[in-house]
Formats: structure tokens, sequence, C-alpha cells
């Protein structure tokens, strides 16, 4: 698809990941922002830094991604919202400056896999600090199908939570998407081009992305819903 198009797909997604709002909330309370510096690795338009920078007053907070289009999207957030973070066009995997609070969510694919992902952070955050990692799980035996989809390489959350502590963290808190946000998840990642396609039936391109929302629809619902878990976890030492 175009630039044009891919601006365009996730316009109507709060954030991207199975999240609910009060579910946000929980998260940031368990995080226990304080002043001081907190990061967001893989942070997409930012929107969950947003929400911590503007719930804590000396938040020094920063959004690294590769992805030019949510960066611009997370800085004309923060400037309509007076808040003053930082969005960084960088690699999340070469970041390495040392945080007290460290965001990653749905990033571990950048550091290569959850085991990689979680032994980087732990190099990361400041032994006094802490990090909310969001991570995909297998919720159920994947078939394969949903296999082919993801990989071989996502894990079940004993696994995961193994892989955790290998790595040195403890778990501070454990919570995973419900159904409900899965379903409100994927609902609003095609609805952006839904909305394009309803309004451009004849656009030489409105075919393709037909394509893209007819099977992205029918894979989550035959393929997914109910396998692939998310969660949320909040680590320390």
């Amino acid at each position: 698809m175009d630039d044009e198009l891919n601006a365009l797909r996730r316009t109507r997604m709060r954030w991207n990941t199975p999240l609910s709002e009060p579910h946000a909330e929980l998260l940031l309370d368990r995080m226990a922002l304080a002043e001081g510096d907190l990061v967001d690795l893989g942070c997409g338009w930012g929107e969950l830094l947003l929400r911590a920078a503007a719930r804590t007053p000396g938040l020094r907070a920063t959004g690294v991604d590769t992805d030019v289009t949510g960066l611009d999207r997370g800085r004309a957030a923060a400037a309509s919202r007076g808040l003053s973070v930082e969005f960084t066009e960088a690699d999340a995997a070469t970041w390495d400056v040392p945080a007290e609070r460290v965001f990653s969510v749905g990033a571990a694919h950048v550091f290569g896999s959850t085991r990689a992902a979680l032994e980087a952070l732990a190099r990361l955050v400041r032994p006094s600090g802490r990090l909310l990692y969001g991570d995909g799980f297998w919720a159920a035996p994947p078939g394969p199908a949903a296999l082919e989809i993801f990989g071989p390489d996502l894990v079940t959350l004993p696994d995961l939570l193994d892989a955790a502590d290998g790595a040195g963290w403890r778990v501070l808190h454990l919570s995973t998407a419900d159904q409900l946000e899965w379903d409100d998840f994927e609902s609003t990642s095609r609805a952006g081009w839904a909305e394009w396609l309803a309004a451009h039936p004849a656009d030489p391109r409105a075919e393709r992305v037909r394509e893209w929302l007819d099977r992205r629809l029918r894979e989550y619902v035959r393929d997914y819903r109910g396998v692939l878990g998310f969660t949320y976890l909040v680590l320390g030492r």
C-alpha cells in the first residue's frame, strides 16, 4: 500500500495493542511513576507514554521508534495537549540510555525474541526501576495457520514468565488482554481503511484494501481469536 493508505490504517486505533482505558490506567498505577526518566521503546505514536506524562509532573518522557508516521502523530498529540514529550527516530534495540522506568509493549520482535528482549531490557532499566513489558503468547495450542501468521517463536505464558525469571526479573504485576479488548483492537485496526473504502469504492486501490480487510477478519475469527493472547507484566528486580 502507498504512504497515504499506510498513514490512514491506524487512525482509529487508540494504541497499537489490545488494551482498554481502565486496563491502561491500572498499568500506569502499577508502574509507580514519579519524577525521573521514562523511555518507551517501540512507542509507535506513544499514546500510553502521553498518558503517563499527563498524569506525572516532572516525568521526562521519551518515545523511540523507527515509524516516522507514528512519531509525527505522537508529536502532534503532545503539542495539542501541551505535553513535553520527546519522540526520537531510532532503533529501539540499540537504545542504550538507562532509565528508571521503561515501557516495551509489543516490541519483542525488534530485539529478535521474547528472551532477547527481556535480557536487553534488564541491562537498560536501572536496578531500582520498573519495566512495563507487553508481549504476545499462545493462550491455546495454535493451528498451522496461526503458526504461519505469527511464526514459531511465540511461547506460552508460563514459558514467558520463565524467560523473565531467567533474565533476572521479578513479576510485580501480571494481567492479560480480555476478549473485548482483543475484539476492539482488531475492529479498530480495520476501521481506518474500512471508512476509506466506503468513501472511495471506485479508487484503483479499493480492491486491494477490500481484500486486506476481508482476509484480516477471516484470519482473526478462524485462526487466532482465543488462541493468541497478550500479557502485560510490570517487572522489577
